[in-house]
């Protein structure tokens, strides 16, 4: 049977809500996030934005300087994921086999559609499905997707990165290696700055050049080496995860530039643990474990993780757990380039929540 699937990836989510529940917004400089004389981040920023250099994750006081016309709204993270719902029942139409990745991406598995055919035809068999989801995003939604359709999850994700905004790519098999070339080696999942950097002191600086190389690229990249070569090919075997269950939810932001700035790493946390109580309220539940997640400049990885006595359900008890946490082993050492929130072991909401540590804010 031939593999099918489809990326599908929300342009500027959160900023192309805002501009089309408010007339006055569009065409005009979108910025979701803290006010730019506030401590605070970009949640995400409309392509009239992103023309200012102006990128999520930033802090807002250096959009509100890069973008001084920029119109910033504070996020309605509840807007989102209703907004998200609706989104996500127009892709089970499609197909029933979808791993949601974030309120605005997701992977559908069409492949049992086209059993019978070949792995290329099936794929442009495939096209039409993807151009009717599309008009049905835009017609019943009023918002633009971009999409990407190959053989596996990263060519897909790929091909929904490859036009956007309001993009549609199909990348053959046939044809998947000239495809990937040319391209820069941060287009390949798991390749940051550091890891690009390492190979680039290789001379190693597109998709081409690993796919060329005959060197031994443990010594640059260790472990990933073997998965890196397999994706420079345009190989991935990852299933998708249809489970309905969810053993944990959780919410990261990669910093567009490194940062120990306490303030800015507050915000963060502040939004992150906004986006978990969301979904924690979505599924009804509380989680019983809270975990950080930090990844420092050098790519070290860090998580801890604590056990409350009752499950907590919102965004100022996440808030605090995940402050103590990084004060208790004093994580923030040093400039990070990765900060997230994580909650597991699911049970009812009870009426009091007691943290066994103080709530002082850190």
């Amino acid at each position: 049977m031939p593999r099918v699937i489809l990326h599908v990836d929300m342009d500027a989510f959160f900023a192309s809500v805002e501009q089309r529940d408010n007339p006055e917004y569009r065409g005009k400089p979108v910025i979701v996030g803290s006010a730019p004389d506030q401590r605070g981040v970009v949640c995400a920023a409309s392509y009239e934005a992103r023309k200012f250099s102006v990128r999520s994750a930033m802090p807002s006081r250096t959009a509100g300087k890069l973008c001084p016309d920029g119109i910033f709204v504070r996020p309605r993270m509840d807007a989102y994921r209703e907004e998200s719902r609706h989104i996500m029942e127009i892709l089970r139409a499609t197909s029933p086999w979808l791993e949601k990745m974030s309120v605005d991406e997701a992977y559908l598995d069409l492949s049992g559609l086209f059993e019978g055919r070949e792995q290329d035809d099936a794929l442009a068999a495939a096209v039409p499905l993807g151009r009717e989801i599309k008009r049905r995003i835009v017609e019943e939604r009023g918002l633009t997707a971009s999409i990407g359709i190959g053989s596996n999850k990263f060519l897909a994700k790929l091909g929904s990165d490859f036009q956007k905004p309001d993009g549609l790519t199909m990348i053959p098999d046939a044809t998947k290696v000239q495809f990937l070339r040319p391209l820069a080696l941060r287009a390949i999942p798991g390749v940051g700055p550091v890891t690009a950097e390492a190979l680039e002191s290789r001379g190693l600086r597109t998709i081409g050049d690993v796919q060329d190389t005959t060197l031994e690229l443990g010594d640059a990249v260790g472990s990933y080496a073997l998965r890196l070569r397999r994706l420079a090919f345009g190989d991935d075997d990852r299933p998708l995860d249809f489970s309905e269950d969810r053993k944990s939810i959780s919410s990261e932001t990669t910093f567009r530039e490194d940062t120990d700035h306490r303030p800015t790493l507050r915000a963060a946390l502040k939004e992150l643990a906004a986006d978990v109580a969301g979904t924690l309220d979505q599924h009804r539940t509380g989680a019983l474990t809270v975990q950080v997640k930090l990844r420092y400049s050098d790519f070290t990885t860090l998580t801890r993780q604590i056990r409350v006595d009752e499950p907590v359900t919102g965004a100022d008890e996440i808030y605090r757990a995940a402050c103590y946490l990084l004060a208790r082993d004093k994580l923030v050492t040093g400039p990070l380039r990765l900060l997230g929130i994580g909650v597991s072991g699911f049970l009812p909401p009870s009426a009091q929540m007691a943290l066994p540590f103080s709530t002082e804010e850190t």
